[in-house]
């Protein structure tokens, strides 16, 4: 059985620019790098940070797939449509 290290009560100390420095091992074992992103939550008796759940780029809605994210800069829109139509068509015609 392995045992995980934890960092209960570490103290750390706010800047006067209101930044608060995670322990670099800490950091390192939840995987937290300089871009990443933190939701703050009020909490009875406390502060709680912890990591921004990314949703997932696609997701099925009313049984589409959906792209949920950003496009990338430059994305041809049209030959995408044109993709998607012929492979569309293309399954139609096996069946």
């Amino acid at each position: 059985m392995w045992h995980m290290a934890r960092f209960d009560g570490a103290k750390v100390k706010i800047d006067k620019f209101g930044r608060i420095v995670v322990p670099k091992p800490l950091r390192q074992r939840l995987g937290l790098t300089a871009a990443a992103e933190l939701e703050a939550l009020e909490q009875l008796g406390g502060l709680l940070l912890r990591p921004v759940e990314e949703a997932p780029a696609m997701a099925r809605v009313e049984g589409l797939w959906v792209h949920r994210g950003a496009a990338q800069p430059g994305t041809d829109w049209e030959h995408l449509i044109h993709q998607g139509r012929e492979e569309r068509i293309g399954s139609v015609l096996k069946t």
